[in-house]
């Protein structure tokens, strides 16, 4: 018994050292700078593709206001006319009342005078056709008046439920924004980098480019430092369909505030056809920048960034566009 004794006790006390020397659950490593980084191009790629969800959203909304209000410009001249038919129709009865009716039709038949049976049959229908038409002329801008009201009203629920979609989405983003921003300040001890340059000092860089390209090309030049802010077109910061839609604006051109929308608003062009102010698109139409020559393009690239510019292969490019 007691060799077993003696043969027990030093695998016990080994044992007991092991579990001393060897944790039970491995501590888990904190991420280092370079997996941060990962961490924050994925979510700063998926949380743009949000953001120009947003924009196209927002994009859509200002489309049924602007349906709203020419609505509402057609609706105020029906319900005019409306009005006036009401009156017209209204003014037909008292006229029928206060002449007696089928008095005023056995003087028009009667005999006498120079008319004959036949003219005086004939004003008879004129007139009967006239309060017909004006009776008609009533309902049918009555009806096209409900019409239009229906359709304002269709819209406007659709606005409502859009603004309500807006509302949730931007707390959405600014929830996911504040997680991001922290993962910027573990990886780099900052929630932004530091500008390269100072937002304005580049415009006096821009190439000469003339006409309406010129004017956007500089545009996006004096841009150069801003701050990327999500949904924003200028002036203060950009998101990258809100800087290209800003330059393109300065040159008096229309572009909406959202990438996909504005890869279907531009003539489609090849690489080799590109010229200062054109458009570059990237990730499946979830970025875009503007073209200023060079083999260079100006844009807004992600949270915690500033405007800049970057060679026109900073990522896999998507296709290319000319402002129309």
């Amino acid at each position: 018994m007691s060799s077993l004794r003696d043969l027990v006790r030093p695998l016990l006390v080994v044992g007991l050292a092991a579990a001393l020397v060897v944790p039970a659950v491995p501590a888990s490593a904190e991420p280092t700078p370079a997996q941060l980084t990962q961490q924050i191009d994925k979510s700063s790629t998926e949380l743009a593709r949000v953001v120009e969800s947003y924009n196209e959203l927002n994009e859509k909304i200002k489309a049924n206001k602007a349906r709203v209000v020419k609505l509402q410009e057609r609706i105020g001249p029906l319900e005019q006319q409306t009005e006036q038919s009401r009156a017209d129709v209204g003014e037909i009865a008292v006229t029928a009342y206060k002449s007696g009716g089928l008095q005023a039709v056995d003087a028009l038949l009667s005999s006498g005078g120079s008319s004959s049976l036949a003219e005086r049959l004939g004003t008879l229908d004129t007139l009967t056709r006239q309060r017909q038409e004006r009776i008609a002329g009533f309902t049918t801008t009555q009806r096209r008046l409900l019409d239009e009201k229906a359709r304002l009203n269709t819209t406007l629920e659709q606005q409502a439920g859009q603004a309500k979609q807006l509302s949730a989405g931007k707390k959405r983003i600014e929830k996911d924004l504040a997680k991001l921003y922290e993962l910027r300040r573990a990886a780099y001890g900052r929630a932004t980098e530091k500008p390269a340059r100072k937002a304005g000092s580049a415009a006096n860089d821009a190439p000469a480019v003339s006409g309406q390209a010129g004017k956007a090309v500089r545009f996006a030049y004096g841009a150069i430092g801003k701050p990327y802010v999500w949904a924003a077109s200028g002036p203060n910061g950009y998101d990258c369909s809100g800087l290209t839609s800003a330059a393109w604006r300065a040159a008096g051109k229309s572009l909406p505030h959202n990438t996909k929308m504005q890869w279907n608003a531009v003539s489609h062009i090849s690489r080799s056809d590109l010229r200062p102010g054109d458009l570059v698109f990237y990730r499946s139409l979830g970025h875009v920048a503007l073209y200023v020559g060079g083999g260079q393009v100006i844009h807004s690239p992600t949270f915690g960034r500033h405007v800049e510019k970057r060679d026109v292969d900073l990522m896999p490019p998507y296709g290319y566009g000319r402002v129309r």
